[in-house]
């Protein structure tokens, strides 16, 4: 019997923008993997909510700051799959675990710079690559920008960087697995109400008031605003866009 679900894996699935992401993919009816580093209990907890809506769900512990750990992580994803999905391959590879750093570009150090490339471009780079056999034909890549690639605020070089690289990269991966109908796209959020960064856009009023007055909707972004798009892309009505960058800002700095 042919499974009918496809399947999404989401990397930093447990809370937040992955989080709201895995519920709006589920809603789609594809079944969701997703991954933490160190909250179990919530990625357990998004997990039932995912089972909830009526689809099959899992969560697996990922630190996608190590590359050496994902020949062994993508061992567990075959287990799980085959166990828990009855599938050999996902279809949707959401690459949306990361971090923010804010130090000025004077001030950032080698460390602070190495913690934002292993995370947010070194990881999505190889842990795409080592999927790729298991990653279906006409599956899809959703990488995850920023606005700050597209405008400047101060404090964002190295993290904004990194996020530049993901653009130029998404590109490649498009033109490169074209071939086996995998498309590559990737959003861009403004800023968003979440615990990022230390949850700075959403508790610090003046931050989230000056932000709001420089987006054209007259707010600042939530989760609710970004998940969405990335269940579409994962979406036949999607399937043909491709080696794009789709910024949900609201209309941040126009």
């Amino acid at each position: 019997m042919e499974r009918q679900n496809k399947i999404a894996l989401v990397t930093g699935g447990s809370r937040g923008l992955g989080k709201n992401a895995a519920l709006k993919i589920a809603e789609k009816g594809i079944d969701v993997i997703v991954t933490y580093q160190s909250k179990k209990e919530e990625a357990e907890n998004t997990v039932k909510e995912i089972k909830n809506l009526g689809v099959n769900a899992a969560a697996l512990q990922l630190n996608v700051a190590d590359a050496t750990t994902f020949e062994s992580f993508l061992t567990g994803v075959k287990t799980i799959l085959k166990s828990t999905f009855n599938a050999e391959r996902f279809d949707f590879l959401v690459n949306n675990a990361g971090i923010g750093i804010h130090a000025p570009f004077a001030e950032t150090t080698e460390d602070q710079f190495d913690t934002l490339l292993n995370i947010q471009f070194k990881g999505p780079f190889f842990l795409t690559q080592k999927a790729l056999p298991i990653l279906n034909d006409g599956g899809a890549i959703i990488n995850v920008s920023t606005g700050l690639a597209r405008f400047a605020l101060p404090g964002y070089a190295a993290y904004a960087a990194m996020k530049g690289a993901m653009e130029t990269l998404t590109k490649y991966q498009a033109k490169e697995l074209g071939y086996r109908g995998i498309r590559s796209n990737i959003i861009a959020p403004g800023a968003i109400e979440t615990d990022f960064g230390g949850g700075v856009v959403r508790d610090n009023e003046q931050m989230n008031a000056g932000i709001a007055s420089q987006t054209a909707l007259g707010r600042v972004g939530l989760p609710d605003d970004i998940g969405g798009v990335v269940a579409f892309l994962c979406t036949e009505e999607a399937g043909w866009i491709n080696a794009q960058r789709i910024e949900a800002s609201g209309g941040m700095f126009l």
